[in-house]
């Protein structure tokens, strides 16, 4: 019976998923933060309809991920010349030649992986917020979300284009177009969508419901 016991998943523990440092699970009150006494990472961060933010953030990020690859990114005028170019413009701008592989990898990076994460989010979350049976696959879909948050880097592309808009204004008139600006605000709703996110309380959320 000691044995059995010994071998059934503890339920009263948590660990950071940075230091791996192991703490007795003591849930906090929404608004309030656990945090790890070693790595100073937020391990539970419940906030009050947090899902329901989420999925709207979601929604915005859909729409305007979808806009910012259709509409022009940015005007170059010198010598006479002009270009408008898109950021799926931009990303396969290599497309042609050996460096094909980069392009598809550069687009993925700044749209596709983005988008992907959306549209997992609003598949796990969805269910969840509507007090439902968890889609098909939510665990898995959550999991992949999740690996892929490292690789989505729609902020380190705007970061490198606002880098090099910089260096060539004074080489052309340079003329921002209105996916520049719809990226910066999805470059924003991003990062507040991840910092919204309390991961330990969908895991739990997804566990509860099933059950």
């Amino acid at each position: 019976m000691d044995a059995a016991r010994l071998l059934e998943p503890r339920t009263d523990l948590i660990v950071c998923p940075t230091c791996d440092a192991v703490y007795t699970l003591d849930r906090p009150e929404a608004g309030q933060k656990a945090v790890c006494g070693r790595c100073h990472v937020d391990l539970i961060a419940p906030r009050r309809k947090a899902g329901l933010q989420i999925i709207a953030i979601s929604l915005a990020v859909l729409v305007l991920v979808i806009a910012a690859t259709i509409f022009p990114f940015l005007t170059i005028r010198a010598g006479g010349r002009q270009n408008s170019v898109s950021i799926l413009d931009a990303a396969l701008a290599f497309s042609d030649g050996p460096l094909v592989l980069l392009a598809l990898s550069t687009a993925a990076l700044i749209v596709f992986i983005p988008l992907l994460r959306v549209l997992l989010a609003l598949y796990v979350l969805i269910p969840v917020v509507l007090d439902r049976m968890p889609a098909p696959g939510s665990k898995l879909a959550f999991r992949m979300s999740e690996a892929l948050r490292p690789w989505s880097m729609a902020e380190i592309f705007a970061i490198g284009c606002a880098v090099a808009l910089i260096k060539i204004t004074d080489l052309a008139d340079v003329t921002f177009g209105p996916a520049f600006w719809m990226f910066s605000i999805l470059v924003v709703l991003v990062v507040a969508q991840d910092s919204f996110m309390c991961r330990w309380t969908v895991w739990k959320s997804l566990e509860g419901l099933r059950k």
